[in-house]
């Protein structure tokens, strides 16, 4: 029993010792200060550590027989050693007993595993590393359809602008392509479609003789000026965080440069598969468009309704034309448990991009998801519209809250209970870096076929983010796979601190999914995690070579990749197997 303890002992002591040796290095000899060496230190009289006795004599030894892969710690801590020794045994004359060779060999033995778990972490960090290079590389970005037209498409009047697709409280949004193509003026003309303009009335008894519209690659976004003035100066200003989420080139028509960010301005987000881009961005006159004067005839401009509050000159957005919102999807599709938990895993991918840029986007709900489905009918989303992002470089997504005129965001429904239970003070600070994650639980009973359970829809009664108790959240159906059910109650919890970050539940996600083998596997080594991991990598990159077009799947797994960090990987694994192991 004594020499159990003495190893159990050692291997503590192992622990603590190696850390001590991180933390402070230098001479101190492991105790955080310097040792005269000498025979009170347990060396020969004139010795230093790790020196012979005489010349050209061997190096001393602590005699415990350890294998040479533990020369780690043979000599700097040989002083160490000398005290514990002191400590267990009693100061030796002819030796150690069993009893101090028992805590030497434990305490060589404690130092050695750790030194060797740190080095097959140390691999599979850097084995991470490499394998995130190459993704990065091979990861398909959204190309730019106007990348070929790098000067045009800064004036409303290169536009031929089709039918509204979308409303919301501060926009107007409208198909739309670029007139400059021939085929798109002469068909543009036969139809009544004008540059800058929407769509003449067509006569009636002609319209099974009209041409073919032209295909609308592109949507206008019109933002609603009610107070920003009319200079453009202002107007960029006002509306900044609507350009957050802008390519490098969006605003070089407007100031004749490649970018125009103030200092301590909104952040430039990076390009992301599963967040908006803005190709094009400029302010232009306010025109009539197809259906103003019905849908907001309030914020149109006077010249264009006597009534109307807003300016005569506004900001106008580019972006891609995505097929429908995650509301309208969901309205006319179910998607399978497998398929939805794709979808999770897609919204997690954007999140835990924005939170890695330092932006929270703030106003997540179903209507600002948009979905394009794939040849195959699987969908695609985008998170879209950034008008009530925090993305300040000031204060990264620590906002400070020292009164209630602070912005804290748009949708109160979705907002985290961190963000809607805040009280305003001096040094009173949101936290914002796990709130975008929270509202994606939420929006998982939507995507997964559930009412929201904090929307109230008729006599129905809701939740809400400032009171509810994670007893109360309704149960996911039982079809829906168990790592998902939990994830989504995981990501709810009131508490942010015990909530998992965006980047973790997304690695869990892609860990569920493609890795089931592996996480099979009682005592999961990072060694083999890497195996798996690599082996993901080549059957990934196989497929993408293969394929004309990407399938939704294959696209994630080269998102993963490209995304991996040995860290949340690790905690998304070990978070993983304790579930499973709880059911």
């Amino acid at each position: 029993m004594a020499v159990r303890q003495a190893l159990g002992r050692g291997l503590q002591l192992g622990r603590a010792l190696l850390l001590r040796f991180t933390a402070k290095p230098g001479p101190t000899y492991g105790w955080g200060r310097p040792e005269r060496p000498g025979p009170a230190a347990g060396w020969g009289r004139g010795e230093r550590p790790g020196q012979a006795a005489g010349p050209g004599a061997e190096p001393r030894s602590l005699g415990l027989g350890l294998p040479g892969r533990y020369r780690f710690f043979r000599q700097s801590v040989a002083g160490l050693a000398a005290r514990l020794q002191r400590q267990f045994v009693g100061r030796p004359r002819g030796g150690a007993g069993p009893c101090g060779r028992a805590v030497f060999l434990a305490f060589g033995l404690g130092l050695g595993l750790i030194e060797e778990k740190q080095a097959e972490g140390r691999r599979a960090a850097s084995a991470c590393e490499e394998i995130q290079a190459v993704f990065t590389q091979k990861n398909k970005l959204l190309p730019d359809p106007l990348d070929a037209r790098r000067w045009q498409g800064f004036r409303l009047e290169e536009y031929l602008i089709g039918k509204s697709i979308g409303k919301g409280c501060s926009a107007a949004v409208y198909e739309a392509t670029m007139s400059v193509l021939p085929q798109n003026q002469q068909v543009a003309g036969s139809i009544g479609l004008h540059p800058g303009r929407g769509p003449e009335i067509i006569p009636r008894g002609e319209e099974e003789q009209a041409p073919l519209a032209p295909a609308f690659p592109l949507a206008i976004k019109m933002m609603w000026n009610i107070s920003a003035g009319s200079s453009s100066e202002a107007i960029f200003s006002t509306m900044s965080q609507e350009l957050v989420p802008a390519s490098r080139v969006a605003l070089a028509g407007e100031y004749g440069a490649v970018t125009h960010r103030s200092k301590g301005g909104p952040k430039q987000l990076a390009a992301h598969p599963n967040v908006i881009r803005v190709f094009r961005a400029f302010t232009s006159s306010v025109p009539l468009l197809p259906g103003a004067l019905l849908d907001y005839p309030d914020v149109l401009p006077p010249r264009l309704h006597p009534e109307g509050l807003g300016h005569g000159r506004t900001l106008f957005l580019v972006m891609k034309n995505y097929s429908c919102t995650l509301r309208q999807y969901l309205r006319g599709n179910s998607p399978s448990p497998r398929l939805a938990t794709v979808m999770t895993l897609q919204l997690l991918e954007g999140v835990a991009h924005l939170v890695q840029q330092g932006v929270a986007h703030r106003d997540l709900k179903s209507d600002n998801v948009l979905v394009e489905p794939d040849a195959d009918g699987c969908p695609w989303l985008v998170i879209t519209d950034f008008g009530c992002c925090l993305a300040d470089e000031r204060v990264g997504l620590q906002l400070p809250f020292t009164s209630w005129y602070v912005d804290r965001g748009g949708n109160g429904c979705l907002m985290a209970p961190e963000v809607s239970t805040a009280c305003p003070g001096p040094r009173a600070v949101i936290d914002y870096s796990k709130a975008d994650a929270w509202a994606v639980g939420a929006l998982a009973y939507e995507i997964f076929g559930l009412p929201n359970p904090f929307y109230g829809q008729g006599s129905r009664a809701h939740l809400e983010s400032r009171s509810y108790q994670e007893a109360q959240l309704p149960a996911l159906p039982e079809s829906v796979p168990p790592e998902a059910r939990q994830l989504v109650r995981s990501l709810l919890q009131r508490d942010a601190s015990k909530r998992p970050s965006a980047r973790v539940a997304a690695d869990l996600l892609h860990l569920s999914l493609w890795g089931e083998r592996t996480l099979a596997l009682k005592d999961l080594k990072p060694d083999e995690m890497i195996g798996w991991l690599l082996q993901q990598s080549a059957a990934t990159l196989l497929a993408n070579r293969l394929a004309e077009k990407n399938c939704v799947e294959t696209k994630m797994k080269m998102l993963f990749l490209a995304n991996l960090e040995y860290e949340a990987l690790s905690q998304a694994a070990l978070l993983l197997c304790s579930w499973r192991a709880a059911l």
